[in-house]
C-alpha cells in the first residue's frame, strides 16, 4: 500500500520590511560661507529663509544635518545636486 506525505513548505516570513525613507545629510566643511549654503538649500529644496538657515545652524554646529529625506532614487539625486554646488553630502537609511 502506498501513503503519501504532505508536502513540507518551508516557512517564509511575507512580511515585507517598510521602505523608511532615506536621508540626504549635508556635512560641515571648512570652504562654502553660511550664506551660499542657505543659497543652496533654498534653490534646490525650497526651503524658507527660516528653516534654510536652522540647517545651516546645525551643520555649522553640530558637523551635519538632514536637508531632506525621501526614496533612495530621490536621494541619490538630491546628493549628486548637493555636490555639483561644492557641498559635502550623502544618504543614509
Amino acid at each position: 500500500m502506498v501513503t503519501t506525505r504532505p508536502i513540507e513548505r518551508p516557512v517564509t516570513d511575507t512580511r515585507v520590511e517598510e521602505d523608511l525613507p532615506w536621508q540626504v545629510v549635508v556635512w560641515n566643511d571648512p570652504v562654502n560661507l553660511m550664506d551660499y549654503v542657505v543659497w543652496v538649500l533654498r534653490r534646490l529644496f525650497g526651503h524658507s529663509l527660516a528653516e534654510a538657515t536652522r540647517l545651516m545652524l546645525a551643520v555649522h554646529n553640530e558637523g551635519r544635518a538632514t536637508v531632506n529625506q525621501g526614496p533612495r532614487e530621490q536621494a541619490e539625486m538630491d546628493a549628486y545636486r548637493l555636490h555639483q554646488h561644492g557641498l559635502w553630502a550623502t544618504i543614509e537609511k
